[in-house]
């Protein structure tokens, strides 16, 4: 064939915004850890607690009796019913069950149709920095552009309503918030989200506020966003079953949000999922009817684990700022000069524990580290020790 001294340009394949997105922290850290044996692991974001079984048992019997069929794309109407009244009696928030609520696949799904029904592409969407690795590759992926608002240790990693005011542009459309948070166990104060609201009111912008571990409050009442005066009509909530009734697999959440975008992410949800699992969909209403004792249980639980592994790494030198949500600890690793990733690694490597690299959850995450303290006492127990060995090895 003859040759034009031309080079053939390779064909263009993979989109734009795929190839903005950086894989997971998370699960790229976690295939070294997939190669290594004996690794006490307080990296994965997962309750020990296998699901309480009058929730399993529920899915089950809805399979003897061949209940395996699609649902409405918005859920089962039992379901969302139920999502309502547990919003009013919790928060005293009301959502009608028909056109108000959405099941989705998790709040994973959620966030992904939330950000797809308000964003044109180049619309910004303002987050806290450190903030769940999805966020912005959920923002990204709608077309967006996200805008990181730092927080720090200093101010207990609560996002202040100036810092989020001085980022507002022409382009900015949303606020994401994610309180109680992941990665630092993080709750945001009631006067500081009311001042949030305020910015968001006096600029227009959407709030969508992933409240996720919304049940897991450690001496502190979470606040709900959409509950705040005047917010409900401008507000996506995004909840789910994951955290709180150790429900994980189940991929069951929903968002409840004015008729307008649950309608437009509905339509999103019906041409991408159709509906959510229908078996989990039924384990979800059993688990909002009488689940409630199950929650308190864990609660407690994972509150006594907390206080130990905040303890223990204050005591091997690992300052840490005291988690009063979710189940993370973000202890600081400035001590012993290496980045978050370097620790880390050679932590899983040196002594066999698994931890996730702050980095991988933001600018403002390096320094830190994030651990799961929904593992077992035992677990955190010897994990601090072999951490406490590797701190001294390693300390500047």
């Amino acid at each position: 064939m003859k040759q034009t001294g031309k080079r053939r340009q390779k064909r263009k394949i993979i989109s734009e915004r795929a190839n903005r997105l950086s894989p997971s922290g998370i699960r790229k850290f976690f295939d070294l850890l997939a190669s290594i044996e004996g690794v006490i692991s307080l990296g994965v974001g997962e309750p020990d607690y296998a699901t309480p079984w009058h929730i399993s048992e529920a899915a089950v019997k809805s399979l003897e009796r061949g209940y395996t069929m699609y649902t409405s794309n918005s859920g089962i109407l039992e379901l969302r019913q139920e999502t309502a009244k547990y919003l009013e009696g919790i928060y005293g928030i009301k959502y009608e069950p028909v056109g108000e609520i959405l099941m989705t696949v998790g709040v994973s799904e959620a966030l992904d149709l939330a950000m797809r029904a308000i964003l044109n592409p180049g619309d910004e969407v303002i987050i806290p920095d450190p903030h769940y690795v999805a966020y912005p590759s959920c923002v990204i992926l709608a077309g967006g552009e996200p805008v990181f608002v730092p927080t720090s240790e200093k101010e207990s990693f609560e996002v202040d309503a100036d810092d989020i005011e001085s980022r507002i542009t022409p382009k900015t459309r949303a606020i994401l918030l994610g309180y109680p948070a992941n990665p630092t166990g993080a709750v945001m104060s009631r006067e500081k989200l009311l001042a949030i609201a305020d910015v968001a009111r006096r600029h227009k912008l959407m709030v969508v506020s992933d409240e996720i571990y919304a049940r897991l409050t450690y001496g502190v009442e979470h606040t709900c966003f959409a509950g705040l005066p005047g917010m409900q009509a401008n507000t996506v909530l995004l909840g789910g079953f994951s955290k709180a009734y150790a429900m994980t697999g189940w991929r069951i959440g929903y968002a409840v949000a004015p008729r307008d975008i649950i309608a437009a992410m509905t339509k999103i949800h019906q041409y991408t999922i159709m509906s959510a699992p229908t078996m989990a969909q039924v384990a979800a209403i059993e688990a909002l009817k009488s689940g409630e004792s199950s929650v308190q249980e864990m609660v407690e639980d994972y509150n006594r684990r907390r206080m130990v592994i905040v303890k223990g790494f204050c005591d091997i030198g690992l300052s840490c700022f005291e988690p009063k949500g979710a189940f993370y600890a973000f202890p600081s690793i400035a001590v012993t000069g290496m980045t978050s990733e370097e620790f880390s690694e050679k932590l899983l490597i040196e002594e066999r524990v698994a931890a996730v690299p702050g980095s991988a959850f933001g600018e403002c995450g390096e320094g830190y580290i994030r651990c799961c303290y929904a593992t077992s006492l035992a677990d955190i127990e010897e994990a601090l020790n072999r951490m406490e060995r590797f701190v001294k090895k390693h300390r500047k």
